[in-house]
């Protein structure tokens, strides 16, 4: 029998994700959860305004919104007796999030994936991987050049801007720069729109450039890359990846959301997870096909 999940919100990651549980074959979507749905249904999908409005209850909850607001609505659907799955990308909160969730969790007999994403996510997986061949290797993973999907939630937040998009430039050895093309809304001076971006935590660490366009439409491209790169002594490896940035977050969430269901109460992120629990389909034939 076919997994329920719901996804809650429809940008980007909410399409791609509806896309990948139709094309999976453990998984069927019984509803979107949308604050203001435009039409009654999307892609044959019904939507709705919460979760109490569904028929049934569903296995799982699959959370493309935005970073800041997933922690909140995690704990929401845990507290409702429904699994949750998200793709936070906030790195430095991450610990903190699976801390607080977890316990929660466990107290309504369900499971949490947390930062679920291309990275953190299966980039994370990665660098554990490089980090238990080699435990004093140092490890730096180099991102895009292309547009981050956080960064460019965060900027179209910011105080004076209309509408942004944020490029990641790499640096090297893991370091990078934000390139921020910004719609303003007249209200606030250049200037202005660069300190308030420059003061909020996604732009706070790394050198900020901010372009002012009348129309942010030729950056929205979703390709983006990284390089993951270990070496130490005779040990080096190297790990590159171009992906369709809200695609590949959607695929690894709703492989995170199969885990989930086969997991035991609490909060975890991918380096938590076995990766056979991951895979659609029994354990012992993907050991004979993988291993």
């Amino acid at each position: 029998m076919r997994k329920k999940a719901i996804i809650v919100g429809l940008g980007n990651t909410g399409r791609y994700t509806l896309k990948a549980i139709q094309e999976s074959g453990d998984f069927e979507c019984i509803g979107i959860i949308r604050r203001a749905a435009e039409s009654e249904f999307y892609d044959g999908i019904r939507q709705y305004t919460s979760v109490e409005e569904l028929p049934v209850r569903p296995d799982v909850a699959i959370l493309c919104i935005p970073s800041k607001s997933m922690p909140e609505t995690a704990e929401q659907y845990l507290k409702k007796g429904i699994n949750t799955v998200d793709s936070f990308d906030i790195h430095g909160d991450i610990a903190k999030t699976v801390e607080k969730l977890g316990p929660i969790a466990a107290k309504f007999d369900k499971t949490a994936v947390i930062s679920a994403g291309w990275d953190p996510g299966s980039d994370s997986v990665i660098r554990s991987v490089f980090k238990a061949l080699h435990p004093s290797a140092q490890i730096y993973t180099s991102f895009g050049p292309g547009m981050s999907m956080g960064h460019s939630v965060v900027a179209r937040s910011i105080k004076g801007v209309a509408d942004a998009i944020s490029i990641t430039l790499p640096l090297g050895m893991g370091k990078h720069k934000r390139l921020v093309y910004v719609k303003p809304d007249g209200s606030l001076t250049k200037e202005e729109i660069y300190n308030n971006m420059k003061a909020d935590d996604y732009f706070a660490h790394d050198p900020l450039e901010v372009e002012i366009v009348e129309d942010v439409t030729p950056y929205k491209k979703p390709g983006h890359g990284g390089l993951i790169e270990m070496a130490e002594g005779e040990t080096k490896a190297e790990f590159k990846m171009t992906v369709n940035n809200p695609e590949t977050t959607a695929r690894v969430m709703v492989a995170a959301a199969r885990a989930a269901l086969r997991m035991p109460p609490g909060a975890y992120t991918l380096i938590d997870l076995p990766l056979v629990k991951m895979l659609e389909g029994e354990r012992i034939a993907n050991i004979k096909k993988l291993v």
